[in-house]
């Protein structure tokens, strides 16, 4: 406790300073996104977002660590809490509806010289956000339990999933400006100041785990005291930093209340990620089904731990690219081609190389990952293979990770939400309730399901990207040699 006393102390220091300015090398002037050189560029705000994700995934992983070691019901109650992921993935959807959707949007402005209609986008998704957390309280408190008993609750399980799921939404307001808001802060280039916001909340949760968990005795349910007064904080610290003297765009109340004809766009744009977190709890409905038709709750259980580190792998990649979002969403409304193609290159070669190495490791060494989750010998031995099945294809997916950043970075909204719902919606739900008819052994088949529809996503994305890509580098290209001719014939 007093090693925790003395590290909040040092952030609660560092926030004090950058926050007067005492630092001048922290963040990062929207200017330079047009100027500086890109290959440091990317890195530089790449760095910082991927740390945010990685420490961001401490919010979940360490109520399932300390979950799943709880004394003599630890592999139920992982269980019971790998049930809401449908419920978490659904709040954190309506978080991307308006984050990954506005962002990109503000950036575009601000690469246009328009700071205004950016901080007008920015208030009016933050109001979009607390309409949206009001809404899904009350229905997930009312319709809570129901849910459950469809995600594939047990009679093992149903009491831990309830414990979790009651705290969690109670707090879903704070969880949605968290994550939501945050987007803001590093679109304009601030992703040290992103990566902060994070790193609070989630510091705090790894102090208040053990404290709610066992000091009070509060089993699951403290774990999820934990993550929400965490997010409280972190969402605090997003609200003060935005309303502060450091931002280049202010959050103002004038703007809160989202108007129809400027949202409508930024849904527009918004949808394909909310599509892809949304169906991603579609996703586990239809797993957790299947697997507890077919294995029970020790095939649940596997498949928690397997969501879990596939969620490790991936939300770096998502990092990455949001370091790169800003990079190209600013050069693109400012049309510049080659500051773009540098930007997009960069971002698939560290993607692609990352999703590979960590694929790589997890293949090798998939009982280091189980591991870290449980020690019930039964849940070990069935997660063991089937955590090698899921990922399977993962040392390939960075390729449609940045496919996928570069649409919602240029503003194409169909084509994200393209991709979004033929991954998920198109080909693996269909596969989960196919394959098990053509194996014997179902459990695998609804596990080999992932790898397959992967390989057939990856394809597809790939190929509508180097046909997007094409098609808006020459219309930025013939854009720039008018620009050209223009200022030779003034002269």
């Amino acid at each position: 406790m007093r090693e925790n006393v003395f590290l909040f102390r040092y952030v609660y220091k560092k926030v004090k300073n950058m926050s007067e300015g005492k630092n001048s090398k922290q963040g990062y002037s929207t200017d330079e996104l047009g100027t500086a050189p890109v290959g440091r560029l990317v890195i530089k705000l790449a760095i910082p977002t991927v740390i945010a994700q990685l420490v961001n995934l401490l919010y979940n992983i360490v109520d399932r660590i300390y979950i799943g070691h709880m004394q003599g019901v630890g592999a139920a109650a992982l269980t019971g809490v790998g049930l809401c992921f449908p419920v978490i993935f659904l709040i954190s959807a309506f978080s991307m509806l308006m984050a990954q959707g506005g962002a990109p949007m503000a950036a575009i402005e601000m690469g246009k010289q328009n700071p205004q209609k950016a901080e007008k986008i920015m208030g009016g998704c933050f109001g979009s956000l607390i309409a949206a957390a009001a809404v899904l309280t009350v229905l997930f408190t009312v319709f809570g339990e129901k849910l459950l008993w469809i995600f594939g609750a047990s009679e093992n399980t149903i009491g831990y999933s309830m414990d979790y799921m009651r705290v969690y939404v109670a707090g879903s307001i704070f969880v949605m400006l968290a994550l939501g808001m945050n987007l803001f802060i590093t679109t304009q280039g601030f992703t040290k100041f992103s990566m902060l916001a994070t790193v609070i909340g989630a510091l705090s949760n790894i102090a208040l785990d053990p404290l709610f968990i066992f000091t009070f005795n509060m089993g699951v349910k403290g774990a999820a005291y934990a993550t929400i007064i965490s997010q409280a904080l972190s969402a605090g610290f997003v609200v003060v930093f935005l309303t502060g003297k450091r931002t280049k765009l202010k959050l103002k109340v004038k703007y809160f209340i989202p108007k129809i004809k400027m949202m409508l766009p930024i849904y527009a744009l918004g949808l394909g990620p909310f599509v892809m977190q949304s169906t991603e709890a579609l996703l586990q409905i239809a797993f957790n089904s299947s697997l507890q038709k077919y294995g029970g709750d020790i095939a649940v259980g596997a498949m928690t731990i397997a969501g879990t580190v596939m969620q490790m792998v991936w939300l770096p990649a998502q990092g990455i690219g949001q370091g790169a979002q800003p990079i190209i969403s600013y050069n693109y409304g400012a049309g510049n081609s080659k500051r773009i193609k540098l930007a997009v290159k960069y971002m698939f070669i560290i993607a692609c190389a990352y999703m590979f190495t960590l694929w790589c490791a997890v293949e090798l060494f998939p009982q280091v990952f189980i591991k870290i989750f449980s020690d019930n010998a039964a849940l070990y031995d069935t997660a063991t293979w089937a955590l090698r099945i899921y990922i399977a294809a993962v040392g390939i997916m960075g390729l449609q990770a940045s496919s996928q950043q570069f649409f919602m970075a240029v503003g194409k909204a169909k084509a994200s939400l393209f991709v979004a719902l033929f991954r998920k919606v198109i080909v693996l739900i269909p596969l989960i309730f196919i394959l098990p008819h053509f194996f014997e052994n179902k459990v695998f088949a609804v596990f080999l399901a992932e790898p397959v529809a992967d390989f057939i996503s990856i394809c597809v994305c790939t190929t509508l990207f180097a046909v997007v890509f094409r098609k808006e580098i020459k219309k930025i290209q013939v854009q720039e040699s008018e620009r050209l001719q223009g200022g030779s014939n003034g002269n």
